[in-house]
């Protein structure tokens, strides 16, 4: 996954500004409470990221497309 489709699922998931927020202001659990932003500046890859933040936010597996059938996103690892 590219950091680009990282933030279009984001967009896509949680919403335009609510996404931007939680990325700065949540602290992940699986990343040491790093934010997703902080993880994505560490260099933690975006896939790992995209599932820790879904998981902490409790979105199901069948959500975290944004609700495009046709994007490919990567199973957790």
């Amino acid at each position: 996954m590219r950091l680009s489709e990282f933030w279009l699922l984001a967009d896509a998931v949680f919403g335009d500004s609510y996404a931007r927020t939680l990325a700065r202001e949540l602290s992940l659990d699986a990343f040491d409470s790093l934010t997703p932003a902080a993880a994505l500046e560490a260099g933690h890859a975006p896939r790992d990221v995209w599932h820790a933040w879904c998981e902490q936010m409790s979105v199901p597996l069948h959500l975290r497309d944004g609700g495009d059938r046709e994007r490919m996103v990567p199973p957790p690892r």
